[in-house]
């Protein structure tokens, strides 16, 4: 398959490209919000399960409904936003996040709340997350087009961590003010803002321009087959497919439910601001990147690029799980964070640009599957294993024999281009 080469390369970089554009504008304020919202429900909802059940089963269960919809439905809902408006997938998730939290908010203030509930109230919101993320990157291409999809695409994740950054503190303070009930009766109207733009926002299926690409029929899971048998000749996207699914898989986010013990190992155990900023220091990384990276326009998206970063954030992951300075293990962390938003968006930016427009919302879910749904084996490789040997060592061997791995990629990549 051939590698086409994007507006991109054509149209010198631009600081925030992406927010030149007035609906990408309305819809970065609008997921920006969606994702604050996300986090606070979080927040508050493993709050009430801790408070209610004090199962530490249930709060495995709230990881694996958050990343298996991703891992078994990315394709289908990227198949789905191929054929139909990506703006009303978008909507159903939204309304999906609606429900989850006046069904928390409903059932903690009437007293009825059972754990049977609370399994289904985490199950809706990992499907809501399925129905919005493939359909999302769908919309942005249609938003801002190729020369400007990689500021949309980190912009957007830069979004992701405000929300992650924001959420605590907006979810404390609601929950505070309110109380859990009435806090995530509340929440939910945060959602309001982007489902009512989409409504009439005009992008999408019927505003393309040019003749319309043909619309494939949705097969269910087999589309993940036949979407693997489409890239397969495309190196760039199978091997940042494959970045994506292995550093999800290896090491994720695994280490942040492990925070406690690193940070009692840390002297930093007590419940206290220093507690906090280890908690926050790779997010706060993350936004630093996003908003540096945009304001310059720097590290356009190339394969070697990602790969480099990838092995950098390995690099950064390991010294943290060796770290024996609370300095220094902060100081890591935001490091980890600013490589982590600068490979993973390049990569997700690349998938785009270089997937066939008939079934750019397949691969853009075989992308998110890699990306999102590894996730839920990441506490297996960290979490369980470090059980064993130890969370510092688990740590350090996920990040090395994930190193190996990315360094087999780039010599992928390199034989290409030679």
């Amino acid at each position: 398959m051939p590698e086409p080469h994007g507006q991109a390369a054509a149209s010198p970089p631009q600081s925030f490209a992406a927010l030149r554009h007035p609906g990408y504008r309305a819809y970065f304020i609008g997921s920006a919000l969606a994702m604050m919202a996300d986090s606070i429900e979080h927040v508050i909802s493993y709050w009430i399960i801790f408070q209610k059940f004090h199962s530490p089963a249930l709060g495995g269960f709230a990881m694996l409904s958050h990343w298996l919809p991703f891992l078994f439905f990315s394709v289908l809902s990227g198949a789905l936003a191929d054929r139909f408006d990506p703006r009303r997938m978008i909507q159903i998730g939204m309304a999906l996040f609606m429900a989850a939290s006046v069904g928390w908010g409903v059932l903690f203030l009437t007293g009825a709340l059972e754990m049977w509930h609370a399994a289904a109230l985490l199950v809706i919101h990992g499907f809501a997350g399925v129905f919005w993320h493939p359909a999302a990157q769908l919309l942005i291409h249609d938003i801002v087009g190729t020369a400007h999809l990689q500021s949309a695409v980190r912009l957007s994740a830069t979004a992701r961590y405000l929300g992650l950054l924001l959420g605590p503190a907006v979810g404390g303070g609601l929950l505070l003010a309110f109380g859990p009930a009435h806090g995530l009766l509340l929440n939910a109207l945060i959602y309001l803002p982007l489902m009512l733009w989409l409504w009439k926002a005009p992008y999408g299926p019927r505003f393309r321009k040019g003749a319309p690409a043909p619309v494939r029929a949705v097969k269910g899971l087999s589309d993940i087959l036949s979407t693997i048998r489409d890239i397969s000749g495309n190196r760039t996207i199978v091997s940042m497919i494959l970045l994506a699914g292995i550093t999800s898989f290896f090491v994720g986010n695994g280490y942040q439910p492990q925070m406690p013990e690193f940070a009692h190992d840390l002297g930093r155990g007590d419940p206290d601001l220093s507690y906090s900023m280890l908690l926050a220091a790779d997010a706060a990384g993350a936004l630093f990147a996003g908003f540096l990276l945009e304001s310059r326009g720097l590290l356009q998206a190339k394969p070697r690029t990602a790969l480099t970063l990838a092995i950098l954030w390995c690099c950064a992951i390991g010294g943290f799980a060796a770290s024996t300075s609370y300095a220094l293990a902060l100081a890591i962390l935001f490091a980890v964070g600013f490589l982590e938003l600068s490979f993973n968006s390049m990569a997700q930016t690349l998938v785009q640009l270089r997937a066939p427009a008939d079934i750019r919302g397949r691969v853009i879910g075989l992308y998110i599957l890699s990306a999102l749904g590894m996730r839920a084996f990441s506490g297996v490789t960290v979490g369980i294993i470090g059980g064993f040997i130890g969370i510092h060592w688990s740590l350090a061997l996920s990040a090395t024999v994930l190193l190996a791995f990315i360094i087999g990629l780039l010599a992928f990549t390199l034989r290409k281009a030679s």
